[in-house]
């Protein structure tokens, strides 16, 4: 049919031009982050386009979600300032009548965000965490760059090397500067050679010496060495149960009914049920007077959107801290935006004046 063809074609052009230009500021948005977090030593170097893939994959169900809200209002937009509705109008067809091909159009992408959201999102989740805890629990010693001082994970010790081997485990001419409570120590070799005890790294430092100042009485010490062994790291992964709930795969939250768990599935099905409401919401909010050269109802529409999506938020929240049950939750925020969007366009076919010809009566001849 040319109704459907027409608005499925224009529908679907929008769509695809507004989720290349988020997506583009998205990216670019994740791409600095990200090199700031490996710039400050959060992330390794070589995980920056990894680790920005994965955020892309996480953000995506909601770059869709809002894109395809955002090209349901502004076609219908530009057909009500193009006056393409009061034909429509005229014609016969009211505003409900758009409900099914813009449904044709969107559910493929409903589809796409529910298998993101349910499959995807905690996958994402679980990889990012073990790249960065790899990161962050790898050995003191590789952290540290030839001719630069670096801190260790806990702040208490710096390092600073010359220069090192080829194959990582070898340091020479380490300073090491330990710093507690009680001293300050300062540790210097020709040599510094990794082994491993277990899960337990030790540097083991030939030929140096080691000064130590008390910070308490002032006391100086001056010990001179031939092997003297440090422990540099004890390396120790997560287990699969102590993972947060965003890196948990959905039916283990559903087998972990715990409250927080529960939180987090309300926020995946609130994203899931959430994007197919804002299809509804976009065809009753696109309404717009074709005589104002305005878009109050791009504007009205995108700040309901923002209050919508942090609804689902909240949602989560009061489900996390026991405030509201999921059912419960997740049938006030959907079930009265699913509500508010059939009232909306049942008022805009029956109840408003902005087009008072839509209907088109046919007189006996």
């Amino acid at each position: 049919m040319l109704f459907d063809s027409s608005v499925r074609r224009e529908l679907a052009r929008s769509f695809g031009v507004t989720l290349v230009v988020i997506l583009t500021i998205a990216v670019t948005h994740m791409l600095i982050r990200t090199l700031g977090q490996a710039a400050v030593g959060n992330v390794a170097p070589q995980d920056v386009v990894l680790l920005m893939g994965y955020a892309a994959l996480g953000l995506l169900p909601t770059i869709l979600s809002g894109s395809l809200f955002i090209a349901v209002v502004t076609t219908l937009g530009r057909m009500y300032r193009d006056s393409e509705m009061t034909v429509w109008f005229s014609a016969g067809v009211g505003l409900s009548r758009f409900v099914r091909p813009v449904l044709r159009t969107a559910w493929p992408v409903l589809m796409v965000v529910t298998v993101l959201q349910l499959v995807v999102w905690p996958w994402v989740n679980r990889n990012s965490e073990q790249l960065k805890e790899r990161y962050e629990k790898r050995s003191d010693l590789s952290r540290v760059a030839p001719g630069q001082f670096q801190s260790s994970r806990d702040g208490s010790r710096v390092f600073f090397i010359e220069r090192d081997s080829e194959d990582g485990h070898t340091g020479r001419n380490v300073f090491i500067l330990t710093t507690t409570p009680d001293t300050e120590a300062v540790t210097s070799s020709r040599q510094g050679q990794i082994e491993l005890l277990g899960d337990t790294r030790f540097l083991v430092l030939d030929r140096g010496q080691r000064n130590e100042v008390s910070s308490k009485t002032g006391d100086k010490s001056l010990a001179r060495f031939d092997n003297y062994r440090v422990m540099v790291d004890q390396q120790a992964l997560s287990a699969a149960e102590q993972l947060p709930p965003k890196a948990m795969s959905t039916p283990d939250l559903i087998a972990a009914p715990v409250p927080r768990n529960l939180g987090e599935l309300t926020w995946r099905l609130g994203l899931v049920f959430g994007g197919a409401n804002l299809v509804l919401l976009g065809i009753g909010l696109s309404a717009s007077n074709p005589r104002r050269a305005n878009n109050w109802n791009l504007l009205f529409a995108t700040l309901c959107f923002f209050v919508y999506f942090n609804l689902i938020n909240l949602s989560q929240a009061w489900v996390g801290s026991r405030r509201m049950d999921m059912l419960a939750a997740l049938a006030l925020v959907h079930g009265g935006a699913f509500s508010i969007g059939l009232a909306l366009i049942w008022w805009r076919d029956h109840g408003t004046a902005l087009a008072p010809s839509r209907r088109f009566v046919r007189t006996p001849r």
